[in-house]
């Protein structure tokens, strides 16, 4: 027997009518007209070449026949288990689930609010859920979170796809880092100061510029970038074996803070403002419901 997709409604109905014995009653259960119903039990003697259903000999209903009766309870099991499959979303349990969450970002801002979110996965003392951190480069990012291969994206707020969900968690001010004992001592530097001072800064591309030079050149200076490097927390080694200085977000540098001086900028720089977004498919999933509440409550906890 070939079961074709417009097969599906009559085997609702066959479902129905093997309950009810009658087409009356059950035309009214479907909601259809008992004509039409008697024109879906023709075509479900054809599919399963046999009557099914019978007229009795008290004139009242109908007798199913005896492949109706062996058929009936794999019938139900099979539609029970398509409504289970249909309408039964899964609950999400931290503490039990089996699942991998993927989130794209950069170590800067995972050390920023992804340690915190990571206590709250680690909390769970679960084996089965599991958390990776994979960099934010990919110019596929939204194609990604469309498949399900990235769950997340943590980064600045001006450069998320605008097809994505999108969550502002924090607002933070850029300072200058330097080690604890600089030469220099641990005052404030003035803008002459900084710009002669030699400078660590973050490129994957071994640039030598970044948005900071671009707010000293509308100030006409420059500054004097001499190391670059791959990640965010290569910086805080550097810092703490040269006499370089670095200009990062706070509270990256608040991670820091136990070898190195946090100070001031002598400029301005607007703010960087972080935030989290992800694809639409994955809005009312109770498992990402409850990954996004971890980085909002380790945003909220730093604010």
């Amino acid at each position: 027997m070939d079961i074709k997709r417009s097969d599906l409604p009559l085997l609702i109905s066959l479902d129905v009518l093997l309950d009810e014995l009658n087409v009356t009653r059950a035309a009214k259960r479907l909601n259809i007209s008992q004509s039409a119903l008697s024109g879906q039990l023709v075509r479900l003697r054809d599919l399963f070449d046999d009557r099914l259903l019978v007229p009795s000999e008290s004139g009242r209903g109908m007798v199913p026949t005896q492949r109706a009766m062996d058929l009936r309870p794999r019938l139900r099991d099979a539609l029970t288990h398509l409504r289970d499959a249909v309408y039964s979303a899964p609950s999400f349990d931290p503490s039990t689930t089996n699942r991998t969450f993927i989130v794209a970002a950069h170590d800067s801002v995972f050390t920023m609010v992804g340690l915190g979110a990571l206590e709250a996965v680690v909390a769970q003392k679960n084996p089965g859920l599991r958390i990776a951190v994979i960099p934010a480069t990919s110019a596929q990012l939204t194609e990604q979170m469309e498949l399900g291969e990235v769950d997340l994206f943590l980064g600045d707020i001006s450069k998320v796809p605008d097809s994505l969900k999108v969550r502002f968690l924090l607002s933070d001010h850029f300072q200058m880092a330097q080690k604890i004992g600089h030469p220099r001592g641990n005052t404030c530097a003035d803008l002459d100061e900084y710009c002669t001072l030699p400078h660590v800064m973050v490129s994957q591309s071994a640039q030598f510029h970044s948005p900071v030079d671009d707010v000293l050149a509308t100030l006409s200076k420059s500054r004097n970038v001499i190391v670059v490097v791959p990640n965010y927390n290569q910086v805080a080694v550097v810092l703490a074996h040269s006499e370089c200085v670095a200009t990062l977000p706070s509270q990256l540098l608040k991670r820091y803070a136990s070898i190195i001086d946090i100070l001031d900028l002598p400029f301005e720089i607007p703010p960087f403002n972080l935030a989290m977004a992800w694809h639409a498919r994955a809005q009312f999933d109770e498992g990402h419901c409850w990954l996004r509440k971890c980085f909002t409550d380790a945003a909220d906890s730093i604010k």
